[in-house]
């Protein structure tokens, strides 16, 4: 087994598509392979630009990520694409199939795109984007992009990730910006008025500003406003210079470093607490003995709180 994986793990870093396919799906699947896979492979990544792209379905996230990702190439980037898309009720797999939508990229040898499917993971982000990324990332994609669902407020967990937050508006949203106030407005790095084609983009892009002047953040970015019409490529250019400005700023202040840093302090915090989690429902106790410390719940006889510190405190004795 261990041979397979080093096996495969040079075939990714070699820039082997099918291997990088392999290499994820073994990821998305929780498979045995894919923690010995993963440690073979982080010490090759950690140089990619990791960008985030969220906003409201119907945004044109799909259409500006195809752009985006055609804008990078032009530049001789190799581009990794990942797509997380809401799960099925019924199959678990992903709904809309971003690969479809970006048919035109299909023929370039220097981008890979893989859908994901939610799962059910709150955020935004499917639980095996992370790793998924650190795959495209050991095999030599320089930039990679994230496309969220696009469900309001709750996609947060991108800016974890990314490197570079891009919040997609659209003009005549109106008292929805107020909306996003609590949540997406706070995380992005730059703010993307898509459909520029449309009446009332001087007025989402004052809304914007009047919010952003209420708030202040921790790495002094000032973040930025851009209009792009995706649909015919108006306004890449511009906004592929306004994410190179931006990385430039977190290199020189530190920012960057930073963030990185705290970006791995969450994801530990959160592989301990999924470790941890596993480790206590395959110690958990069996059926008989749950129904009957649920007997004892229903009667008031045990409190919960009592019980769980002692299953708690079972498991350490047994670590």
């Amino acid at each position: 087994m261990a041979e397979v994986i080093c096996g495969l793990a040079e075939r990714v870093v070699s820039g082997d598509r099918r291997a990088v396919g392999r290499a994820i799906s073994l990821v998305e699947e929780r498979h045995s392979a894919a923690v010995p896979l993963l440690r073979e492979l982080f010490p090759h990544a950690g140089r990619a630009l990791v960008i985030g792209v969220t906003g409201s379905p119907g945004a044109g996230k799909s259409t500006l990520v195809e752009k985006l990702a055609r804008e990078y190439r032009s530049a001789g980037a190799r581009v990794g694409i990942i797509a997380v898309d809401p799960t099925s009720p019924f199959s678990g797999g992903a709904i809309l199939g971003d690969r479809i939508r970006m048919q035109a990229l299909a023929g370039d040898e220097g981008v890979f795109i893989r859908s994901m499917a939610t799962r059910g993971q709150l955020g935004g982000l499917a639980s095996a984007t992370y790793d998924a990324a650190t795959v495209l990332d050991a095999a030599g994609y320089a930039v990679i992009l994230i496309e969220t669902v696009g469900v309001g407020q709750d996609e947060v967990d991108v800016a974890r990730l990314a490197d570079a937050t891009l919040l997609l508006l659209v003009p005549g949203m109106g008292d929805d910006i107020q909306t996003f106030k609590a949540g997406v407005m706070e995380i992005a790095d730059l703010y993307v008025i898509n459909k520029a084609d449309r009446p009332g983009v001087e007025r989402t892009e004052q809304e914007v500003m009047a919010l952003l002047s209420l708030a202040s953040r921790a790495d002094d970015w000032k973040p930025l406003v851009l209009s792009t019409v995706a649909t015919d490529g108006q306004g890449i250019g511009p906004l592929r210079e306004a994410i190179g400005r931006f990385r430039a700023f977190g290199e020189q202040t530190g920012a960057h470093a930073r963030r990185r840093k705290e970006h791995w302090r969450v994801r530990l915090i959160e592989m301990l607490r999924q470790r941890l989690f596993e480790k206590a429902v395959a110690e958990a106790p069996r059926a008989a003995a749950l129904d009957g410390l649920i007997e004892d719940l229903v009667a008031h006889r045990r409190d919960p709180y009592s019980l769980v510190d002692e299953l708690v405190a079972g498991l350490g004795s047994q670590t």
